[in-house]
């Protein structure tokens, strides 16, 4: 009997050293977009809080006119109040007269 060798071309070490580099590149890939989402959130989260400060310092301005309104002596700013009411009908401004 002849001795046979038997010459393989498949590599095991080649495959497993490709799988490894694709998982790598993969992993760094993956770090990234999680990286890049949380800086997102952050900013976004801090974008919010500065909003909601802008709306709050608006609002509180909003209700110190609306009290100093509410509190004003119109007959010491010399207004008078109206001696008689009168209403006025109108038409109907639909289309449908």
């Amino acid at each position: 009997m002849r001795n046979k060798r038997f010459n393989f071309s498949f590599s095991l070490l080649p495959f497993c050293s490709g799988i490894v580099a694709i998982l790598l590149v993969s992993y760094i890939g993956l770090i990234a977009v999680v990286m890049s989402y949380a800086a997102l959130t952050v900013e976004f989260s801090q974008s919010v809080r500065n909003d909601e400060s802008k709306v709050a310092t608006l609002e509180s301005e909003y209700l110190a006119s609306v009290a100093r309104t509410a509190n004003t002596n119109y007959a010491t700013a010399g207004y008078a109040k109206p001696l008689t009411k009168l209403f006025v009908r109108v038409q109907s401004a639909t289309a449908l007269r």
